[in-house]
Parts: C-alpha cells; sequence; structure tokens
C-alpha cells in the first residue's frame, strides 16, 4: 500500500529578510524542523519571493543537484565556470555543483520581484565535473500532461546526476493524469503550483506538497486549472 507524506502549505517554514520572502518545505537555514529534513533525495524546496534588485550574492556549493525555476520573473545567473544567463519564466535551470563551484543569483529586474522555485537534489555520484544548462519547456502547448524537464536519460530534458526525474504540467479544471514510476524503488514528491488535485484521495492545494513512496502508479485529478512540479527521486541515500 502506498504511503503518503503530506506537507501542507500554511506548515512551511518561513523566513523574513525584507528584500527576500522564503517558505521552506525542508528545514533550511535558520529554519529546522527534525522530521522535514529531507523526502529521500529531495533535500531542498525553497519558495522565493526576490525583491527588484535584490539577490544572492557570491557563495560556494559542492555537490548537490540544484535546480531553478522562475515562476515569475526573471533571475540573472553567474558561476565560476564561466555562465553568465537570464533564466526567464518558462525556464527551468539545473547546476551540477560537483567538486565545487561559486555563482551567484540575483532578481534580473530592478523593479518587479521575482518568484522561483530552489531546489536541491543530493547526487548519484560525488566530485563530478561541475556543469551548467537552462532549456525553454513549452508547457501550454501540451496542456493536460506532464513535460519532462530534468531526466538521466532525455535528450529533451536537462541532465541530472542522480536518477530522478522532474516534470511539470498545465491541467484543466475536470481532467486527470495516470503518473507511472520511472524507477522501482523510487519515492515521487507533488507540488501544487497554481490550483488544485487530487492524489489518492488526498487534496492538495496552492503550494502543497506531497510524497507518495511503496507504489508504483497513482491517479491525478484536478478539480481546477492546475500547475504541477512532479518530482521522482530515489528513497534510499547513503
Amino acid at each position: 500500500m502506498a504511503k503518503h507524506v503530506l506537507h501542507k502549505s500554511d506548515t512551511r517554514g518561513i523566513a523574513n529578510h525584507g528584500w527576500l520572502q522564503s517558505r521552506h518545505t525542508f528545514s533550511f537555514a535558520n529554519y529546522f524542523n527534525q522530521d522535514r529534513i529531507h523526502f529521500g533525495a529531495l533535500r531542498v524546496l525553497n519558495d522565493d519571493i526576490v525583491s527588484g534588485g535584490m539577490g544572492f550574492g557570491t557563495h560556494p556549493h559542492s555537490n548537490m543537484e540544484i535546480i531553478s525555476i522562475p515562476l515569475k520573473g526573471s533571475l540573472e545567473h553567474q558561476d565560476s565556470t564561466g555562465h553568465k544567463k537570464v533564466i526567464n519564466t518558462g525556464e527551468v535551470q539545473i547546476m551540477s555543483a560537483g567538486r565545487g563551484l561559486y555563482h551567484s543569483e540575483y532578481n534580473h529586474s530592478k523593479i518587479e520581484d521575482v518568484n522561483f522555485l530552489q531546489i536541491w537534489i543530493m547526487p548519484k555520484e560525488k566530485n563530478i565535473e561541475p556543469r551548467y544548462d537552462q532549456r525553454k519547456f513549452e508547457l501550454e502547448e501540451n496542456k493536460n500532461k506532464l513535460v519532462n524537464v530534468v531526466a538521466p536519460n532525455d535528450k529533451n530534458a536537462l541532465w541530472i546526476n542522480q536518477d530522478a526525474w522532474f516534470s511539470l504540467g498545465q491541467f484543466t479544471n475536470g481532467s486527470s493524469y495516470p503518473y507511472e514510476w520511472k524507477k522501482k524503488g523510487n519515492g515521487v514528491y507533488f507540488f501544487v503550483i497554481e490550483g488544485g488535485s487530487t492524489i489518492d484521495s488526498i487534496t492538495l492545494d496552492k503550494r502543497d506538497g506531497l510524497g507518495v513512496y511503496d507504489t508504483t502508479h497513482v491517479d491525478l485529478e484536478f478539480r481546477e486549472d492546475t500547475t504541477i512540479l512532479v518530482m521522482e527521486i530515489p528513497m534510499n541515500i547513503e
């Protein structure tokens, strides 16, 4: 029988730094919850709003897969591998920190807020060569489907150093979708970006998260127009 871990939006950790408003699904920085350290290889799921002209100055990372998904606005990225890019809404960025790099992330706008998801996945192999990639994905053209955006084995998605698959989808009110596990033993974390869904008879609203494991199939039902992020990740992490 499937097992579930439900994280309602209003139970997330809160950080208010003035220029940064952040909600933490899992323990992060000054927010610590012994019961919410990680879900399998999913270590961080932050919902960040950064004021115009502000951002995260240059800082180091190592041995972590870091995914950024702008929901509104644009991010300006720069790192020690020589990449300097702007990531816009509709695009997804991935950075394999590997054996170590430095990077910064700033709001590209001087006026408007940027809202983005910052996600950390524990890697499959440690100390690999750092790498960076980003890509635009057309969700509007693939209504009522899940679009692979991150995968270890899909040339149409961004590569990740882990047996993990990220999908995004826009679904219309009344639609449904059967999700089949990509790899036996993995868990799947569903995060409702906008709208509302029912998964295994569990009701999810905007910014709710649900981890499901010890199964290989669930049906997603949508009771309103919904945008959802689906993250399938290994559960057994060394």
